[in-house]
């Protein structure tokens, strides 16, 4: 589906703050309820907007959290992501280009989780390599 500005314009506003009443966004663009409230079931209906979702803040989140550069053996990529969709401190995973094929964010309460949680990783049948970055502070978090 072609956006033009204004389906930008609601999109950037939602991304700010999804719970906006449908009024609010109106008088924000300067049109009609019933327009912006037609944009946005056409937005959602042809997919452009996936769904609303809540973002945790840090407080709510766990302490820690890393990311694991994985790289795993040819056609192996089933069996290890069945793997990882068991640990429930990978919160998700990327397929990438380069020198690994996936990219795994955790999420763990504890140190000690995190580390089994690496451990589990690492023995899955068709992992060949991991490399794990610790993350210290977030500096930037557009919330994507």
């Amino acid at each position: 589906m072609k956006t033009d500005e204004t389906d930008r314009a609601l999109l950037a506003l939602l991304e700010e703050n999804a719970r906006l009443p449908v009024a609010t966004l109106a008088r924000r663009l300067k049109l009609a309820r019933t327009t912006v409230q037609a944009r946005l079931e056409r937005l959602e209906a042809s997919g452009v907007i996936a769904g609303y979702t809540l973002r945790l803040g840090q407080s709510a989140r766990a302490p820690l959290r890393a990311t694991v550069l994985i790289g795993i053996e040819p056609r192996s990529a089933p069996v290890v992501l069945t793997r990882l969709k068991s640990l429930p401190q990978v919160r998700r995973v990327h397929t990438t280009s380069g020198r690994f094929d996936l990219i795994v964010a955790l999420e763990a309460a504890t140190t000690e989780a995190l580390d089994e949680t690496l451990d589990r990783i690492i023995e899955a049948k068709g992992v060949k390599s991991s490399e794990s970055l610790i993350h210290l502070t977030t500096k930037l978090d557009r919330g994507r």
